[in-house]
C-alpha cells in the first residue's frame, strides 16, 4: 500500500517493516531503526506504491510519538498527493503535543514510534504537513527575537514608548546578511 524512506538514512521500506496493528494502522519502532537517537531523524518520505490503492476520500496519515508522549500529526498522503516529505516534529518537553486519532495501546511506550493510519481525508487538518508549519513559526519567532534584541540595544525611552532610530531595520538586516555570508551555519542556528 505505501512505502517509506528516511532521507539520507534508509533504503525504501514497505509496510512489512512496520508492525501492523490492524488493517488500518501500522507502527514502526524507532528503537529498532536508530536506537535512542530517534530525534536525529528529522523527516520522512512516504509514498503510495500505486495509483488507486486508496479511495479518493481516504488518506494515509503519519504520526510520530516521542517516548511517553501522545502521537503528533505530521502530515498525510492521498490520491491527489501520492507522496510527501514530512517533518517529524519530535516534541520538546515544553511543547503542548496534540494527540491524534492514532491512539493504539503499545506495550513498549519507552521508545519513539512512527504511526501510519488510513483515515478519512476530510477529517484531517487542512495543513497536510504540520511539521513544516511549526518549523516556519519557530523560525519566524527566532528571527523576531533577534531583531528585538538588536533594536533594544539602540532604544531610548520617551514616556511609555520605546524610541529607535529610523534606519534600525536597515541596520539590523545588513548585519543579519553579513553574519549569514560569513558563517553559513548562522542561519541554521535559527532553525529548531
Amino acid at each position: 500500500m505505501f512505502g517509506v524512506v528516511f532521507p539520507d538514512r534508509s533504503y525504501p521500506m514497505d509496510p512489512s517493516s512496520f508492525a501492523q496493528i490492524d488493517p488500518l494502522h501500522w507502527l514502526l519502532d524507532m528503537k529498532t531503526f536508530v536506537g535512542e537517537a530517534y530525534h536525529e531523524v528529522k523527516e520522512l518520505c512516504i509514498f503510495l506504491l500505486n495509483a488507486g490503492v486508496l479511495p479518493p476520500e481516504k488518506a494515509l496519515a503519519v504520526y510520530c510519538q516521542a517516548p511517553g508522549r501522545p502521537f503528533v500529526f505530521c502530515g498525510a498522503v492521498h490520491a491527489a498527493r501520492p507522496s510527501a516529505v514530512l517533518s517529524l516534529p519530535w516534541p520538546d518537553p515544553a511543547d503542548d503535543a496534540t494527540a491524534g486519532p492514532l491512539q493504539v495501546a503499545v506495550p513498549d511506550a519507552a521508545s519513539a514510534k512512527i504511526g501510519v493510519s488510513v483515515e478519512d481525508l476530510a477529517a484531517l487538518p487542512l495543513v497536510l504537513d504540520a511539521g513544516a508549519e511549526r518549523r516556519v513559526e519557530r523560525l519566524a519567532l527566532r528571527v523576531g527575537e533577534n531583531l528585538f534584541n538588536f533594536m533594544q540595544s539602540f532604544c531610548g525611552v520617551d514616556g511609555s514608548r520605546l524610541v529607535v532610530p529610523m534606519d534600525i531595520l536597515d541596520r539590523w538586516f545588513k548585519k543579519f546578511q553579513e553574519k549569514a555570508k560569513k558563517d553559513p551555519s548562522y542561519l541554521k542556528g535559527f532553525a529548531l
